[in-house]
């Protein structure tokens, strides 16, 4: 079915009737300065404020400055919006906008039968469908004919809409997507107050640029109501949450403020060291913002002064944080090495994307695992953990500087390009007043050894400058009992050994393996780490409530592995692990604890779908035991 910007504009007339839904998947598509990212944001701020629940999911372009209408530069932002509880951001948008044909090409194949598309026709040029690679105008050779898709002028009517504010051309046409955003707020029944104040502080000192951009979104807004095209209108209520204060975060945030509150949980200075990288870069900006809160930022020349930085900080009585993303963690190894080797406390995030090398940067993947477990020369254990949502990832990165200070050891934190990127509400949590887990550094001259264990196997954190307490700190293997360089292969045994159990002595500090839905004697149980956890959530519950005997299981802790996950996966039948990898968790867990899981693998550079997921569940089901 197809609706032609052609027809009048019915002035006076009522409101159109809106349609309830339970939930919504929108897409915005544009090149990569069409201004995508920032439209997305702003919708789902004014979702969030409605009280509806939602997910998003920027996907950004792997080029910097790909030509102009390619599909190499396309921008999308994606967004879920229920009145429920939503655990990802939809499998197939609901409604696309595209602004140009290469955004239609690149989402096309995404799209549910029956959704429908916006098109910008004045983008539909002989040029322009050759640059997104189109032989023929894929609105007059059927391409389109699973969809309803409505024809409408954008950028055309911005620049109508934006005569008299006294911008240029140009910039009356970069407004666009702000009238696209007003449009498929209407569609939501959103107003436009929330977008209108973050105009006014946006371009405070531009005049020029505020009044076109107001009026680009209030013309858009308006087009709904007023058109006689068949818009869709519709409407999504509040969702059921938890009481509490909540705000909407991204991972990058979370994981900004988790480091956070576990200094402030210790009572260390935070001193974050960094080398810019894509998509790890957006948290040393967000912890730079935080300065004023006794956050320490340190701008690198490259990866390995990033971490040998850190290093020094925890070596002098701070808390180290660095992070990168997968060729950036690949430099740090050796001085990952060297953390072990002296036994101080370090947090390492790394925000995987695909590779090998510099691969897809801007694309998500799960192929660290190895590298945070064994990546390493020598026998050089740390702790490994991984976060499952954006707002899970402020648990997880308090957890991992709690246990970085209470074991003294490096700990890596495993995120992802989509968890980084994606957005949920997030309740923000009460906070002690006093630090819940307080450093204290030995002073105590008498019988110091720097190296001498207590009972969990942890050697003491002095501070230099100490007085009586100076000690040696090396890469090079330590006595024992000294502290002093040995070369002695019986000490290297005895160091090695020490070192070895002080990790795995981690899982005593940690909660024991629990399923998140199911029970131990179901039939199926899928195993998952990192942010495949919301479709995995979502394909179990759907398969239980169809009376299928399926569990889920999400590790956060995946070095050392939890208590009790042994027994815990042999009582089922068959143990499914997806994971954004070739079978990482499935080898290692294989290995480790000798049950039959069995890989199932994505490496497209986007997460699993429920549609994926469900239809494994499916097939594993209907096998034979």
């Amino acid at each position: 079915m197809r609706d032609l910007e052609g027809a009048h504009v019915a002035a006076g007339s009522p409101p159109r009737p809106r349609t309830p839904r339970s939930s919504v998947v929108v897409r915005l598509s544009g090149d990569s300065g069409d201004g995508i990212q920032v439209a997305g944001g702003q919708l789902a701020l004014a979702t969030a404020l409605s009280g509806a629940d939602l997910e998003t999911f920027p996907d950004f372009p792997a080029e910097i400055r790909a030509p102009a209408g390619t599909t190499f530069g396309v921008s999308s932002f994606q967004i879920h919006i229920a009145d429920h509880r939503v655990h990802t951001v939809g499998d197939r948008p609901d409604l696309l906008v595209a602004l140009n044909p290469a955004a239609l090409k690149v989402n096309l194949p995404d799209l549910r039968p029956g959704a429908l598309v916006i098109l910008d026709p004045g983008t539909f040029k002989k040029r322009e469908l050759e640059r997104a690679g189109f032989t023929c105008d894929p609105r007059a050779d059927g391409t389109l004919g699973p969809f309803r898709v409505l024809e409408i002028p954008i950028e055309e009517l911005t620049r109508k809409a934006t005569a008299g504010t006294g911008v240029s051309a140009r910039d009356a046409g970069r407004a666009k997507n702000f009238w696209a955003l007003g449009l498929v707020l209407w569609m939501h029944d959103r107003d436009t107050r929330s977008v209108e104040a973050w105009l006014a502080r946006r371009f405070s000192n531009e005049p020029a640029l505020l009044a076109a951009n107001r009026a680009a979104l209030a013309a858009g807004h308006s087009y709904g109501e007023v058109s006689e095209l068949s818009i869709p209108a519709f409407t999504v209520g509040r969702a059921r949450l938890e009481p509490g204060t909540y705000r909407t975060v991204n991972g990058l945030e979370a994981l900004a403020f988790g480091l956070l509150a576990g200094g402030r949980d210790a009572g260390l200075e935070l001193v974050y060291c960094s080398y810019p990288i894509t998509p790890a870069s957006g948290l040393l900006h967000q912890l730079a913002n935080l300065r004023p809160l006794g956050v320490t930022t340190f701008q690198a020349e490259d990866e390995i002064a990033a971490i040998s930085a850190a290093i020094g900080a925890s070596y002098a009585g701070a808390l180290g944080v660095t992070g990168t993303s997968g060729p950036g963690m690949a430099l740090k190894t050796e001085a990952l090495g060297l953390a072990a080797a002296v036994e101080l406390p370090l947090v390492v995030i790394d925000v995987q994307r695909a590779g090998p090398s510099t691969g897809m940067p801007t694309k998500t993947e799960q192929s660290d695992l190895f590298q945070a477990v064994f990546g390493r020369n020598g026998e050089a254990p740390l702790v490994v953990l991984a976060a499952a949502t954006p707002a899970d990832a402020f648990a997880v990165a308090r957890e991992a500087v709690r246990l970085a200070v209470h074991h003294m050891t490096p700990v890596v934190l495993l995120a992802d390009g989509f968890l980084a990127n994606a957005a949920e509400p997030w309740r923000i949590p009460e906070l002690s007043p006093e630090p819940a887990f307080p450093v204290r550094f030995h002073t105590n001259r008498e019988g110091f050894r720097p190296y001498r264990r207590d009972g969990r196997g942890v050697r003491p954190w002095v501070v230099p400058g100490t007085p009586g307490l100076a000690h040696r700190i090396s890469g090079l293997e330590r006595d024992f009992e000294t502290g002093a360089i040995s070369y002695d292969p019986t000490n290297h045994a005895r160091m090695t050994a020490a070192r070895r159990a002080k990790i795995l002595a981690v899982a005593d500090d940690v909660p024991p393996a629990a399923l998140e839905q199911g029970e131990p004697d179901d039939r199926l149980v899928l195993v998952g780490w990192g942010s495949t956890y919301g479709a995995i959530a979502d394909a179990v519950a759907a398969a239980r409530a169809r009376g299928r005997a399926v569990a889920h299981l999400h590790l956060r802790h995946l070095w050392p592995l939890p208590r009790g996950l042994g027994p815990l996966l042999a009582g089922f039948d068959r143990v499914l692990v997806p994971e954004m990898n070739t079978g990482q968790l499935a080898a290692l867990l294989r290995a480790e604890l000798l049950v039959p899981a069995e890989p199932l693998t994505k490496v497209t550079g986007r997460p699993f779908t429920v549609e994926e997921l469900s239809r494994a569940i499916e097939a594993r089901l209907e096998e034979a035991p």
